[in-house]
């Protein structure tokens, strides 16, 4: 397992562009929903399914700060994160960044029909 995995929603086709995004301009592993190991599920919050995760050694982000953490540990990173540095100086920004990753989020359908990847085949490891 790489340093940090993106835990998304594989049954959706954005969520899977964006992981594919980051996978592609990092050292990111991807795992699906669908593919999740017992021991990576036991580390995610129970409403797991409610956003994506970044689980980095015994840390877990989620929702927005995930996608935040991705791409700062991404080749992008190099202009985000200067960026990110600065936005965490205000008490509003991670209220900000959660209204915005839901806002993103609960419009996934439509965003699908924009930016889309094909969900990854499954293997079934958790039968």
């Amino acid at each position: 397992m790489s340093e940090a995995t993106l835990v998304y929603d594989d049954d959706c086709g954005f969520c899977t562009w964006w992981a594919d995004y980051i996978a592609e301009r990092s050292d990111v592993e991807l795992v699906g929903f669908s593919e999740l190991t017992e021991e990576l599920l036991a580390q995610l919050p129970e409403d797991y399914e409610e956003c994506a995760h970044l689980v980095v050694d015994d840390e877990v982000y989620s929702c927005g700060e995930s996608i935040e953490q991705a791409l700062g540990r991404s080749d992008l990173g190099v202009d985000f994160e200067p960026l990110f540095q600065f936005c965490r100086q205000f008490d509003e920004y991670s209220r900000f960044r959660e209204w915005a990753y839901r806002e993103v989020a609960d419009r996934r359908s439509l965003w699908g029909k924009i930016i889309s990847k094909d969900p990854p085949a499954r293997s079934n490891s958790r039968e």
